[in-house]
């Protein structure tokens, strides 16, 4: 099997893993009347979907560019949700200041994302910015696991898919073809994370009052 053909196999691999993520995340959601995936990790995702399926669509349709575009139209869905639940998560006495920082909060997002572009160019500044944004994910889940005190808007499902939808990526972008070391580091380091996060689910009884409901 060549390269190429793996390559191809583990990108389909995240592709359904993070699509998986993303379709529970609006299900539970909608279910526990919260949001799913921390909301800095998720201003940084919407950016990077929408700006590299952009890029992508304007130059070269590949497989990742049509992913992309799916992983965005999903990560809407999520938003939605955080605008509508995402408030009680705020601190009361600033329950004003929600809308305005959350605006602040996606523009920065999208400011950020941008310079990574300018800055090291489509496809390298896509990988590094992708693998950084995805190991601020790993440790918020487990910050917002700790602080909410209970399972709601989070399962196994979400933290299982999201660790092997970037392990996938892990391997093929920072090891076949030669080993990366920044890939590599982060993409092990998301891992490490997410293990944790899994481990802290599994027995979230342990520490934390238990959900209710299915």
């Amino acid at each position: 099997m060549s390269p190429e053909t793996i390559k191809t196999i583990l990108t389909l691999i995240s592709g359904l893993c993070w699509t998986l993520v993303y379709i529970e995340g609006i299900r539970i959601g909608i279910r526990d009347r919260s949001y799913a995936i921390p909301f800095y990790a998720l201003a940084l995702n919407l950016a990077w979907e929408l700006l590299h399926a952009y890029f992508g669509f304007r130059t070269k349709v590949d497989l990742q560019t049509i992913i992309n575009a799916v992983w965005f139209l999903f990560d809407v869905g999520i938003l939605y949700t955080y605008f509508k639940h995402g408030r009680k998560y705020f601190p009361a006495h600033l329950a004003r200041w929600f809308l305005p920082w959350s605006i602040l909060g996606l523009f920065t997002a999208f400011a950020v994302q941008y310079a990574f572009v300018r800055e090291f160019g489509t496809f390298a500044g896509g990988a590094y910015a992708a693998f950084l944004q995805n190991l601020l994910m790993s440790v918020l889940f487990i910050t917002m696991l700790v602080r909410r005190g209970s399972t709601e808007g989070q399962n196994l499902t979400i933290a299982v898919s999201k660790w092997l939808g970037t392990l996938a990526p892990t391997i093929a972008l920072g090891w076949i073809g030669g080993p990366k070391p920044f890939i590599l580091t982060v993409g092990m380091l998301c891992s490490v994370f997410d293990l944790i996060y899994i481990w802290m689910l599994s027995r979230a009884s342990d520490f934390i009052a238990p959900r209710t409901g299915s």
